[in-house]
C-alpha cells in the first residue's frame, strides 16, 4: 500500500483488518498510521519498509509491540533507504531483477539487510545492489478514475506508479468516477491495463488526505498516540471503528 504523506489508502488497510487477513508481506516506504493498525490486528508477518513512524507526532507503538514484545505476533522487519526502496520498486515496474545506486555504502545499515556490492563493469566503482520489488497486490488511493478504468491522481504522488507497474495485480480506491479525466498539471495518468480494479471510496485516505477532496486530519494523528500506546484501547478502536462500523 503506497502513497507519501498523501492519498494514503487508509480504508483498504481497514477493509484487510476487517477481512482478517493474516500472514502479509507489507511493503511500503513509510508505514504510518494505517500499517499500525494492521500489524496491531494480527495481519502482517514481515514489513519491508524504508522509515516508520507517526508522521508529525511520534512512535507507532502497535508496530513498536510487534516488534519488541512479539504482540499480537512476531514481526520480521527488513529496512532500507527511501532510495533504496525507490530503486528497488523502479526495478520491478521495469522488468528487471535489481537496481543499481551509490547509497548504503558507509551506513551500518548495508549489514543489515537485504542489499549486495557490486562493481560497475565500466569503471571499477563500487554500488549497492537492491532486489527489484514486484508485489503480489499493490493497493493505492487516487482522486478519479473513468468508466474505463483509467486513474488519475495529482498532488505529492509519491511511487504509486512505480508501485502498481511492478505488481502483479493492484487495486485502486477513489473518491470519484467521472465521465472525462481533465489533463492537470502534474498528474499521473495510469491506464487501464495496468489497474487491475477500481472501488469508490471517499475520503479513503483520511487521516490523510486527497488533494482537491479533502484536508490532512492533524487530531487524528495526534489521538493515535494514545490509542495505540495500549493494547486494551486499541482492541476497543479496532472494534469501534472497524469491526461494527464494517458490519453496519
Amino acid at each position: 500500500m503506497e502513497g507519501f504523506t498523501h492519498l494514503i489508502p487508509s480504508a483498504a488497510g481497514r477493509e484487510v483488518i476487517r477481512q482478517r487477513r493474516r500472514d502479509l508481506t507489507l511493503v511500503r516506504m513509510t508505514p504510518d498510521v494505517v500499517y499500525d493498525q494492521m500489524i496491531g490486528a494480527g495481519c502482517a508477518r514481515k514489513l519491508v519498509f524504508s522509515w516508520g513512524g507517526n508522521p508529525g507526532v511520534g512512535s507507532l507503538h502497535r508496530f513498536r509491540d510487534a516488534v519488541e514484545h512479539s504482540w499480537p505476533r512476531p514481526l520480521q522487519i527488513e529496512e532500507h533507504s527511501h532510495a533504496g526502496m525507490a530503486n528497488r520498486y523502479v526495478a520491478g515496474a521495469s522488468g528487471l531483477p535489481f537496481a543499481v545506486l551509490r547509497g548504503y555504502n558507509g551506513t551500518g545499515l548495508a549489514a543489515k539487510t537485504n542489499i549486495a556490492e557490486i562493481v560497475c563493469p565500466f569503471t571499477g566503482e563500487r554500488l549497492a545492489a537492491v532486489a527489484a520489488l514486484r508485489p503480489d497486490v499493490t493497493v493505492i488511493h487516487a482522486q478519479q478514475a473513468d468508466r474505463a478504468g483509467n486513474v488519475q491522481y495529482w498532488g505529492i504522488t509519491g511511487v504509486q506508479k512505480e508501485a502498481v507497474l511492478a505488481a502483479t495485480r493492484s487495486v485502486v480506491t477513489v473518491e470519484e468516477i467521472v465521465d472525462v479525466l481533465e489533463p492537470r498539471p502534474g498528474a499521473v495518468l495510469l491506464p487501464t491495463w495496468a489497474v487491475g480494479y477500481v472501488a469508490v471510496a471517499p475520503g479513503g485516505s483520511h487521516p490523510s488526505y486527497a488533494l482537491g477532496y479533502s484536508i490532512r486530519d492533524n487530531d487524528s494523528y495526534v489521538a493515535w498516540d494514545a490509542i495505540s500506546r495500549d493494547r486494551d484501547a486499541f482492541g476497543r478502536w479496532l472494534d469501534e471503528h472497524v469491526y461494527q462500523e464494517g458490519a453496519a
